[in-house]
């Protein structure tokens, strides 16, 4: 959840770049610091998620994994683009950098949000379904 809550801050920081409410480098500099709570994070629930002896065969566990596994790659492919975005001057707007970039960044974002969504949901909800089975 830590790092489920750090992603909803970088990326409600971007949208507020988005916007022109803040400098482009609030959110990346923001996304820097917490890069060690992100991947952290992640890390803790790909652990944890292999610890509690998933269900592989539960397509709902798939998915789960899937979305982790997406999340992991997404974060890794876009490194390049954010070391060019933060080389730029920092008031800079959206809409100044090029298609291609804004493209990039779209897509990244909407994975990420998609991504962090199902699994969090889906972890909710089978700590839900697993606590009322024992109930």
């Amino acid at each position: 959840m830590l790092s489920f809550g750090t992603i909803l801050v970088v990326d409600w920081l971007g949208l507020l770049w988005l916007l022109g409410k803040v400098e482009m480098h609030a959110s990346g500099k923001l996304e820097a610091a917490a890069k060690p709570l992100i991947w952290g994070g992640l890390a803790l629930l790909l652990i944890s998620g292999a610890l509690i002896d998933p269900d592989l065969t539960s397509l709902v566990t798939v998915v789960k994994l899937a979305s982790v596994l997406i999340l992991m790659l997404n974060g890794l492919s876009i490194a390049p683009a954010m070391h060019r975005l933060l080389a730029l001057p920092p008031r800079t707007r959206f809409t100044e950098l090029t298609r291609r970039l804004r493209l990039r960044l779209m897509f990244a974002l909407t994975v990420s949000q998609i991504c962090w969504w199902t699994a969090v949901l889906i972890g909710l909800l089978n700590s839900t379904l697993r606590r009322w089975a024992g109930a």
